[in-house]
């Protein structure tokens, strides 16, 4: 068997987990992850945000520019749009437990010292950094999963998820062997990339009604 050269190697931040303690002992430990190599470019670890006690969890796919900086989930444009959403669909964001599949930011730069451009994360990385998520849902305990575009789907439902084929619907699927309900919609930044603005708006508030009813 190959030995590793160093903790990232191992593609799993099983190693960092601490053995008790609720929220604040998983981010505190969170913040010296070094279970796959995107630790090494990120500013810092990017922890879920929220409530202990939430209803919902939202689930969204990796830490954008503005996380990475501010070390907040959700804290961008895509943050704010999907505040927005939230609301106006019936939810309130400040009751929801926000977090990403990963927790570090991954880029690539066109050129030197220019914008950081955000790049998917593998499956090896999704995978590695499921214990943090396996974790956040065992102290929480929602009672509803939103899944926030296709990284985050395949995250916690295996790679041949597709969120076109079951958005706005509810999914009961066993998560890190716990019976979970999940409503999937696209992620809030895609919205924002979109060519009709308001027609993919109006999809993802009409997903989030589902979610609001679901838990209603």
């Amino acid at each position: 068997m190959v030995s590793t050269g160093a903790p990232e190697d191992a593609y799993t931040a099983e190693p960092f987990l601490p053995e008790r303690g609720g929220l604040p002992a998983l981010r505190k430990a969170a913040a010296d992850c070094r279970g796959c190599p995107l630790h090494r470019d990120a500013t810092q670890t990017v922890f879920g945000d929220g409530s202990k006690d939430a209803r919902v969890m939202l689930v969204g796919e990796q830490p954008g520019d503005q996380e990475d900086r501010q070390g907040k989930p959700f804290v961008g444009p895509a943050g704010k749009l999907l505040d927005r959403a939230l609301a106006e669909a019936g939810i309130d964001p400040s009751e929801a437990y926000v977090t990403n599949a990963v927790k570090h930011f991954k880029f690539t730069r066109a050129e030197p010292g220019k914008r950081r451009i955000h790049k998917a994360p593998n499956l090896r990385e999704m995978t590695a950094c499921g214990p943090w998520l396996a974790a956040e849902l065992a102290v929480v305990e929602p009672e509803l999963i939103v899944v926030l575009g296709a990284t985050a789907g395949k995250a916690l439902l295996g790679s041949s998820f597709r969120v076109t084929q079951v958005r706005g619907t509810v999914l009961e699927e066993e998560i890190h062997g716990r019976p979970e309900r999940l409503v999937p919609t696209v992620h809030p930044s895609s919205v924002l990339r979109s060519d009709d603005r308001e027609a993919a708006y109006r999809g993802l508030v009409s997903d989030l009604k589902v979610a609001a009813d679901t838990l209603a």
